[in-house]
């Protein structure tokens, strides 16, 4: 029995973090100057899948009249400087100065950029590193390939002042095209809508000829393209405000892009939660997606959180540490941080895994996640333990998930602790799977439940699961040592898991050590 528990991590992997490549990653601060904004964000924990220690932006619009003057805006350039001043500060008191600093379109693009690089330099001691628009491509699509290593497609990173193309796959970064079509830039092209709507159009061809004409799949990048998807997620009344993987078919982006257009704009921010200074872009941005998905012709556009600030910590991996999954990685962190017994996950996995023999490989590895996150929320009360579990499978900061995913693992991890889910206050998430996945998900859930009374303190293995699904018998042979773990609990609970199963037989053996 003990072999089953013994193996090697096979598709778990070592854990990241114990790799000394990844704890010189452990916190990591990157500095974003946009042409809209000024963001610092440290990276803290599992280098592969990073957790934000701190997070934190001002809208200091530096691109804001670069069009007409040449100039940074002068009170943006005010308030970039004192932001940037604050993060440095921080930075200092965390012990991780200097930020790795970066600079993108409003600074390289503006007669007074330099001026503004080296006052930043004399006031704060931070060195700005300009980076151009095919470089600021690369490092956004490596921001999307650090939360999908498979993703293939087209990356469009749009920014204050600029956008830029980038193509994906192979877990590679291709060709990389830059733009003007920025909404602060667009806002300065003369002659109205007509005329600006001309301006992206030869725009975008022009980049077009430049890099492939069709991709299955396009990647949006940027503050102004999470807010229209806050818009269409707001207009389709879709139940799960998380952007990042969130996906739109291209008749519901045209469909968005039409609400937007025909909408009072503050009550739509106010109905969305976007910020002012947001939403006053919101609308040239849609002008700019509505030609963009027209030209390129996708068949599923897919938001990313993840951009050029990811894309920086991506850029300081080895290989071998970007070929980790990571899902599997943030949630073995989790694990080793929060869960009363840190590694049972693993064993637990084993122990359930002949129940889904059948099941898809990528099903399979939402399942591997459950068991490793399955008791990091111990410390929640536990009357609302379900609903915390469930809570943060939906709405962590996880990345290579879609939204069914996370509600498969929410869903799983509701059960592990709650043998029903009625009057759930979640009801309305469980929509975005099938009825199929709502049973396996529950049988996931109650699967755990019960393998979590089986834990030996050398986590070997309590014994082994077998279902015959076209018999519909489920059977239990225990080690010896664990014999006296199955009591009155686990009885009830491992009835509860064959209910659950349609079990119309069980059979409890225990296997004898031999002397």
């Amino acid at each position: 029995m003990n072999e089953v528990a013994n193996r090697d991590w096979e598709l778990f992997g070592r854990p990241l973090y114990d790799d000394p490549a990844a704890r010189r990653l452990a916190r990591v601060g990157v500095l974003d100057v946009g042409s809209n904004s000024v963001r610092m964000v440290v990276f803290d924990g599992a280098a592969r899948s990073p957790a934000y220690f701190f997070n934190e932006k001002v809208m200091a619009a530096l691109g804001a009249g670069l069009g007409e003057t040449g100039r940074l805006n002068p009170e943006g350039r005010v308030r970039a400087l004192s932001a940037i001043h604050r993060f440095q500060t921080i930075a200092e008191g965390l012990g991780i100065a200097p930020l790795s600093a970066v600079a993108t379109a409003a600074v390289r693009d503006a007669e007074d950029g330099q001026e503004f690089r080296d006052e930043v330099l004399a006031k704060t001691g931070l060195h700005l590193h300009v980076i151009d628009g095919e470089e600021e491509a690369r490092l956004s699509a490596q921001g999307v390939l650090l939360g999908w290593p498979e993703a293939r497609g087209l990356v469009c990173d749009i920014g204050g002042s600029s956008m830029e193309l980038a193509e994906i796959g192979n877990g590679e970064v291709g060709r990389r095209v830059t733009s003007g079509l920025g909404p602060l830039k667009l806002k300065a092209i003369p002659g109205g809508k007509k005329a600006r709507a001309k301006y992206i159009r030869d725009v975008i061809e022009g980049l077009q000829a430049r890099i492939e004409p069709k991709y299955d799949r396009l990647f949006l990048v940027g503050g102004s393209w999470r807010a229209i998807a806050r818009i269409d997620m707001e207009r389709r009344g879709y139940p799960l405000h998380v952007q990042h993987e969130y996906r739109m078919s291209v008749k519901a982006c045209r469909e968005t892009i039409k609400f937007i257009q025909k909408n009072d704009l503050e009550e739509l921010r106010l109905r969305c939660s976007i910020s002012t200074a947001r939403m006053s872009l919101v609308p040239l941005a849609s002008e700019v997606l509505r030609v963009l998905v027209g030209h390129f012709s996708p068949k599923e556009i897919a938001v990313s959180s993840y951009g050029i600030r990811e894309g920086l910590l991506f850029e300081k991996m080895p290989q071998d540490l970007r070929d980790r999954d990571p899902l599997i990685e943030a949630c073995r962190f989790a694990e080793q941080k929060d869960a009363r017994v840190p590694g049972f996950g693993r064993v637990l996995y084993r122990f359930i895994e002949p129940l889904f023999r059948h099941a898809r490989p990528e099903r399979k590895r939402i399942i591997q996640a459950a068991c490793l996150l399955h008791d990091v929320s111990w410390r929640a009360h536990p009357d609302y333990r379900a609903e915390v579990t469930f809570d943060n499978a939906t709405r962590a900061n996880l990345g290579g998930l879609k939204h069914s995913e996370r509600v498969y693992l929410g869903l799983s991890l509701l059960h592990r602790y709650r043998n029903s889910r009625d009057g759930s206050p979640y009801a309305e998430l469980f929509r975005l799977l099938d009825p199929a996945d709502v049973h396996q998900a529950e049988v996931v859930g109650k699967a755990m439940r019960f393998g979590a009374m089986m834990w030996l303190t050398d986590h070997a293995a309590p014994g082994e699961l077998r279902w015959r699904p076209k018999k519909k018998v489920l059977e239990l042979e225990l080690a010896e040592r664990a014999a006296p773990l199955f009591g009155e609990v686990a009885l009830a609970r491992f009835q509860s898991l064959a209910k659950a199963l349609g079990a119309e037989d069980t059979s409890v053996s225990i296997h004898r050590d031999k002397d």
